[in-house]
Order: C-alpha cells, then sequence, then structure tokens
C-alpha cells in the first residue's frame, strides 16, 4: 500500500499539490513576522551605524577638550641651521637671539710618551723587530734608503737592520739608538733620502723617520709606546704600576665615579672602556701617535674633572695627573645675548629657559655671530586640524542620521527610510546642531559662539562649514585661550555641552544610553518573533501530517471500493454468461 501515498494514484486528485497550497496559505502569518524582523534588524544595523559616528563625534570633540590643544606653541628661526623647540603655553614673542662663544667641552690630554724606551741601552742587538714595543708593529719586506733596497724580516733585532741599512748604502749611511732620547738616529755622508713607492715594509714609518732634507735623520717622537691589548701590567708602561693589592686591584675615582682595574687581566683599552660605559660623564680615548691618554666631558661647559686615586698609581702611570704632566683644556661655556640686553651664559649650546629665562623655548645655533630671530606662535595647524576633523565627524552624523530617517516623494510614491519612523533619533539631529550653536555664558561677546571663528551652516544643509577660514586661523593665531574657552568651558562650552548629550544617546563609556535601549528592544522583539515563527512551523508539521494521513486514508478506501467493483463487476459478468 505504500504506493498509495503517491497523490492521486487511486483517486486521480493531485491532494499533495493541495496540501502544499493549504500549508502555505497558513503560513502567511509567519512570512510576516519574517518580515518585521528583516525590518528589526535593519532597524538594528542603522542604529548601529548612528552608534558609531556618535562615537566618532565624541572622540573628536574630546580631542578639542584635551589639556594642550590651544595651548600648542610652533617656532619659526631666520638662521639657516639654527633650530628651536617649544613647548605648551610657551611665551609668544619675536626673540632676537646673537650668540657670541659657543659651548665646549673641557678635556684633559695625558703626557705623551708612557710607554717605555724600546730598550735599556744603545745596545739594541738583542730588540727583534717584532718585538720592538713600538705604538705601529713592523711589518716584514723592503724599504729604500738613498735608493738602495733594505730587506728586513721580523727575527732581525734593531742591530741587524742597523747593519743592513749600512750595508745596502756602501757604507753612507749609517743607524744607531739614542736610549736617552728613545729615537733611531740615522747619519750620511750627504743628505739621507728615505722611502720609495716600492717599499713593502712599513719599517720607516714604525720608526717615526721621515725626510728632511739634511744628512741627519731622526725618530720625530720617542719609539717605545703602551700596548694597550695588553694586561697593563705587560703593556709596557713607563711608569711601574705600584700601591695594588696582592692581587693586583687597583682604583681610582672619575667625577665620582669608581673605576676599579686588576693589573693582571685587564688591559688599558678595558679601563678606557670602564670609564665611557661608567656614570663620570666623561669620553676617554687612547692617542697612539701620542702615546697618551685623552678625558673628554661629555657635556659641554667650564666643567672640570674630579680624579682620586685610591689604590694603585695607575692614573700617574698614564700621565693624567697634574704632577705626571696632563694638560687640562677649560670648556667654555656658551655666551649671548636675547633682543640686545645683557651677556647670558649657557654650559650647553642648547640655549634653555634656564639661561635665557623664555618661558618653554629652547634655542639651538649653528654658528657664532650674527643674530638671527626666533618667533613663538600660537601652533595653529594642530588647533586648525582637530576642529576640521571635529566639523567632518559632526556632518558624518548629521548627514547619515538625515539619510537614514528621510521620507521622499516621486511620481506620487512616499519612499520610507529605515529609521524614518524613529522620532527619537530625529530629534537627536536637531539637539546637536542646537547645542554647537548655542552662546557659551561668561565669554566675550566676539567668541562666544561658533560661528564667531567663520564656521556655519552650509545654506540649508544641517552640515558645518569653514566659511571664513581667515577668520578661523586668526583667532587661533591670536585668541587661542578664547578658543579654548568656547570649546572646554567647564559645564558650558561647546565639548561639555555635547558630552552631556552623548552620555544620554550612547551611554558615558559607550554602553547603556538611548541607542542601547532601542536596540535591545529591537532585539528583544526579534527574538520573540523568531519563537513565534517556530511555533507556528511546529503546528504546520502537525497540520501537514494530520492532512496527509488523511488523504492516504482516502486514497486507501478509495482503492479498496475501485477493488471491490472490479470484483463484482467481473463475478456478475460471468453468471449472465453462462445463461
Amino acid at each position: 500500500m505504500a504506493g498509495l501515498q503517491l497523490s492521486g494514484l487511486a483517486s486521480g486528485f493531485d491532494w499533495k499539490t493541495f496540501v502544499d497550497s493549504l500549508i502555505d496559505l497558513e503560513r502567511a502569518p509567519a512570512t510576516r513576522l519574517q518580515t518585521e524582523i528583516n525590518t528589526n534588524t535593519k532597524k538594528i544595523t542603522a542604529l548601529g551605524g548612528v552608534e558609531s559616528r556618535i562615537t566618532e563625534l565624541r572622540d573628536a570633540s574630546d580631542a578639542l577638550n584635551e589639556d594642550g590643544v590651544f595651548d600648542a606653541r610652533s617656532a619659526t628661526v631666520s638662521g639657516t641651521g639654527w633650530s628651536a623647540a617649544v613647548t605648551a603655553s610657551a611665551t609668544m614673542g619675536t626673540y632676537a637671539f646673537n650668540v657670541t662663544q659657543r659651548a665646549t667641552a673641557a678635556k684633559l690630554v695625558g703626557a705623551s710618551d708612557r710607554g717605555a724606551a724600546i730598550a735599556s741601552s744603545n745596545d739594541v742587538s738583542g730588540v727583534t723587530l717584532a718585538a720592538m714595543g713600538t705604538g705601529t708593529a713592523v711589518t716584514a719586506g723592503d724599504f729604500t734608503v738613498n735608493g738602495a733596497r733594505v730587506t728586513v724580516a721580523l727575527t732581525d733585532s734593531l742591530a741587524d737592520v742597523f747593519t743592513k741599512i749600512s750595508a745596502a748604502t756602501g757604507g753612507t749611511v749609517t743607524g744607531a739608538y739614542n736610549d736617552t732620547t728613545d729615537k733611531i738616529e740615522l747619519t750620511g755622508s750627504s743628505t739621507v733620502v728615505l722611502g720609495s713607492t716600492t717599499d713593502t715594509s712599513n719599517f720607516l714609518t714604525a720608526a717615526r723617520l721621515a725626510n728632511n732634507g739634511t744628512s741627519a735623520v731622526a725618530s720625530s717622537a720617542a719609539l717605545g709606546a703602551i700596548t694597550p691589548t695588553a694586561t697593563l701590567a705587560s703593556s709596557r708602561l713607563r711608569t711601574t704600576l705600584t700601591g695594588l693589592d696582592g692581587s693586583g686591584n687597583g682604583s681610582f675615582t672619575l667625577n665620582g665615579a669608581t673605576i676599579s682595574y686588576n693589573a693582571n687581566t685587564d688591559t688599558l683599552n678595558s679601563v678606557i672602556s670602564r670609564i665611557n660605559a661608567s656614570a663620570a660623564g666623561v669620553s676617554a680615548s687612547f692617542d697612539v701617535a701620542g702615546d697618551r691618554v685623552t678625558l673628554t666631558n661629555t657635556s659641554t661647559g667650564d666643567l672640570g674633572f674630579g680624579m682620586t686615586e685610591t689604590s694603585g698609581n695607575l692614573l700617574a702611570a698614564l700621565g693624567l695627573t697634574t704632577a705626571s704632566g696632563s694638560s687640562l683644556t677649560r670648556g667654555l661655556n656658551a655666551q649671548f645675548t636675547v633682543n640686545g640686553g645683557s651677556t647670558l651664559t649657557s654650559m650647553s649650546n642648547t640655549l634653555t629657559e634656564d639661561s635665557h629665562g623664555i618661558a618653554g623655548l629652547s634655542v639651538t645655533p649653528a654658528a657664532i655671530g650674527g643674530t638671527e630671530t626666533v618667533t613663538v606662535g600660537s601652533n595653529t595647524s594642530g588647533m586648525r586640524t582637530k576642529i576640521d576633523t571635529f566639523i567632518t565627524k559632526f556632518n558624518a552624523l548629521q548627514t547619515y542620521i538625515d539619510d537614514q530617517t528621510k521620507v521622499t516623494s516621486s511620481n506620487n510614491k512616499v519612499s520610507a527610510s529605515t529609521l524614518s519612523d524613529n522620532r527619537e533619533v530625529q530629534s537627536w539631529a536637531s539637539q546637536l546642531r542646537r547645542s554647537i550653536f548655542t552662546t557659551v555664558p561668561g565669554l566675550s561677546s566676539s567668541l562666544s559662539r561658533l560661528d564667531h571663528l567663520g564656521i556655519d551652516f552650509t545654506g540649508t544643509t544641517a552640515t558645518l562649514t569653514v566659511k571664513d577660514s581667515d577668520k578661523l586661523n586668526a583667532a587661533l593665531a591670536d585668541r587661542p585661550s578664547e578658543v579654548s574657552a568656547l570649546f572646554r568651558q567647564s559645564s558650558t562650552g561647546i565639548a561639555a555641552t555635547l558630552d552631556t548629550l552623548f552620555d544620554s544617546y550612547v551611554g558615558s563609556f559607550g554602553g547603556g544610553g538611548l541607542l542601547a535601549g532601542q536596540t535591545t528592544k529591537l532585539t528583544k522583539n526579534n527574538t520573540s518573533l523568531t519563537n513565534q515563527i517556530t511555533e507556528i512551523d511546529r503546528r504546520l508539521v502537525q497540520r501537514r501530517s494530520q492532512l496527509e494521513a488523511g488523504f492516504i486514508a482516502m486514497e486507501k478506501a478509495q482503492s479498496l471500493i475501485q477493488q471491490m467493483q472490479t470484483q463484482l463487476t467481473n463475478s456478475f459478468g460471468s453468471s449472465s454468461s453462462k445463461k
């Protein structure tokens, strides 16, 4: 009998199509409910668009209410290479700076030739080139003397080199070492000529020998030098380190910072690095050519060096004490005048409020001499940007509300927008317009309304525009504090008035408010409608089952009748034929 479920198989009646039509007819209320849900969903989306634009306008309004917006300053400098910086609320005005002296840093130059001599006597037969102890290490190769080539190896002693020079020049040039001056001396029978472009050894350079146009040439400076990469104990210091503890530890203070060292493990380079990394405010360096250490203050100005040997004598050994021959070049303070006034001083070449007394202004000159003008004024570009952003966000909200609430008519056909029936949202647009164009009490009559800044509505529309840009810029430049009051005055300023409206629309922190109430109501309504649709569909499923069961029963009954009729016809038909 399963075949009887096919529509009209016995009855010839397409009851399935009939049931589908009947169910569709009875589902009409659910279709209307779904249409209502779709409408509500569009309204929720539109309200979300209103909220996002209100939030953007609020952010723009808050930006105008921030501290320092209308106190912002800018500085322009007439001189090339000069620079100036200003803080908020810097004193506005024009200032003529004339710098007559730039600040420099103090420098302490240690005594030179702090390394031990390359030999303790004139006999240098035991001093090899590899271990000669010069500031520049000697390389093997050849060099020329009076056009003759002299070839040397690092295993050669200095005495060997002198012998080779004499042999190469046929005895016309002889060499010797002077232990008193720690220098090499070359003597010739005529003018001594040293070096050529084909030399491959740097012996002449390492020995500090250079042509002087005479028959006697000597090293330009003592040859022995400190080895900055060797431990202090083996660095060839001319002065023996003393006063250390049993492990070789010593220390000194430099501008109040303690510098510790160990003669057996630390090198001169590591001590220099330790000074540079300390809080002493000093930059240390080693001059290979002068064989000396130099200390330079990292800050300019007439500042000295405070140094004390705590334990050990490293400062003295490096020639950094007065007794050991150091030389101090005092730092200079910058000297300048402002607007032709008395001479002022600054330890830094950045002339700050502390030195010239102009609040919030610092000037960095490029050179000495000549007068350059620094002008401090309002930073109108920053203020203008925030005001323009406010106008843009206000217009975006007004335009969106208008688009979502308007009703249009064309060819006698009226078209409603998504929120055209929402009188509350419509009223917000007018509330906002009124709030920004009310007179702020307690302000100057010439700057107490937005239109006093040259800002007004565009024609008959609800959007704002800067109708008089010059008027706005002039107010920002000349009356920034009054513009600030227009927006920022407590309770009654434009920003405060708007904030009260924003709180009512979207809550104080973007949650709650009238918008949230409307959205929640629509969402709950959609939930209820969805539940109603679910219930209707549930009943229609039962209704379809009942209808289909009835028609199937009908098909069964119809089939039985047809079978009985067939049997009767067959029975009576057979009886008649037998008679």
